[in-house]
């Protein structure tokens, strides 16, 4: 899978300030959508924001728990991919 530095860069990003914003109310947690919505088939996520399909489907409904679980299961992705590629900027 080819995933764009920059999307990479900001999804990291993303996710240590939703993880920061966990402790905090009133904090709207973002969604990682990256308007790409283009699922690789090879390894089932999706390639703008590295989420599952059912991580996606079930989004909408989610409770706050859930967008944070999902926030750092993506940053668990991105160290991952970066790591496998070899990528020491993110």
């Amino acid at each position: 899978m080819t995933l764009n530095a920059k999307a990479m860069v900001f999804l990291a990003s993303a996710a240590k300030l939703v993880e920061e914003r966990a402790q905090k109310r009133g904090h709207a947690i973002p969604t990682p959508c990256m308007s790409v919505c283009l699922m690789d088939p090879d390894i089932g996520l999706c390639q703008g924001c590295l989420r599952t399909l059912d991580e996606i489907v079930q989004w909408g409904n989610a409770d706050d728990t859930f967008k944070r679980h999902v926030w750092s299961v993506i940053a668990s992705r991105v160290a991952r991919h970066a790591c496998a590629a070899g990528d020491p900027m993110i």
